[in-house]
């Protein structure tokens, strides 16, 4: 009898919660909202969990919320894609960033072997295939993951920048030859701008370094594959690619130099190697 009349009590709450607005700190809540929190000293705190928690949840609805704890952001589930409440898409926060002028870019070079849909990026070695291609493809400096892959990156040709299937992870772009620009020019244009992205010290960069990496931006030489398919200047030179193609066979690339302060622009032949750093959407 006892358990059938709280039956019966909590039946008619949930009734009543659903016909009226509930009101949380406030005995008058607004009428348009079913639960009207109010207070002055304190906050409403969604969920809190890590970007591999929040993929893990079975079949998410459009417009669930929670707070992605190793993102630092509020983010929403739309149907398709989880976005930050800024309105863009919410990114594997597993690339380390800085913001340089209301952009916010890696610090680090890619290192991704695949593109965005799940497709492999072939890796190739040999240097006479390196040289016929014409689709992407990857590498490490002079072939030595061992050696060159955690500090530098991986190497890429222009055609795997260009892919349609995208190579920069979801969130990410690769610049373009005016976004490359506007870097260089808010930092006081290329004859100091070099100076300002490239780490300090001689832990990477050779001989003499140039650079304080006040930007946060962290350039290393991570050298680069010639179109011949030798390697040339790990330590000396970093060459970035953008998207922007100058003729059918050659793209724009910026580069720092250790002796340099200067942002050096270059057209390099598409079958390239070079770095690639990837700014937020």
């Amino acid at each position: 009898m006892k358990k059938s009349y709280l039956f019966f009590i909590a039946l008619s709450l949930v009734c009543f919660a659903q016909a009226q607005s509930v009101g949380v700190g406030t005995a008058t809540p607004v009428s348009s909202a079913q639960l009207d929190v109010t207070s002055t000293s304190k906050g409403f705190l969604p969920p809190r969990m890590t970007y591999s928690q929040r993929d893990a949840i079975p079949n998410p609805v459009p417009g669930l919320v929670i707070w992605c704890s190793d993102c630092d952001e509020l983010q929403v589930y739309n149907g398709t894609i989880w976005k930050n409440l800024s309105g863009t898409a919410a990114s594997n926060p597993g690339f380390p960033s800085v913001t340089i002028c209301n952009n916010v870019w890696m610090i680090k070079n890619l290192n991704v072997s695949t593109y965005r849909n799940g497709d492999t990026i072939p890796q190739v070695t040999d240097p006479a295939q390196w040289i016929g291609l014409t689709t992407g493809a990857w590498c490490w400096y002079n072939n030595d993951s061992a050696t060159y892959a955690a500090t530098y990156g991986k190497l890429y040709n222009w055609y795997a920048v260009n892919d349609p299937r995208e190579l920069a992870p979801l969130g990410w772009h690769i610049p373009s030859d005016l976004e490359w620009t506007a870097l260089s020019n808010c930092l006081g244009g290329d004859i100091e701008a070099g100076g300002k992205m490239k780490e300090s010290g001689t832990s990477h960069w050779i001989l003499t370094n140039l650079g304080t990496n006040s930007s946060g931006f962290t350039g290393l030489p991570g050298g680069y594959r010639h179109s011949d398919g030798a390697f040339f200047y790990n330590g000396e030179v970093g060459r970035w690619w953008s998207t922007t193609q100058k003729t059918s066979s050659t793209a724009w690339a910026d580069a720092l130099i250790n002796v340099s302060s200067n942002v050096n622009k270059y057209t390099p032949p598409k079958v390239s190697g070079l770095s690639v750093r990837c700014v937020r959407d």
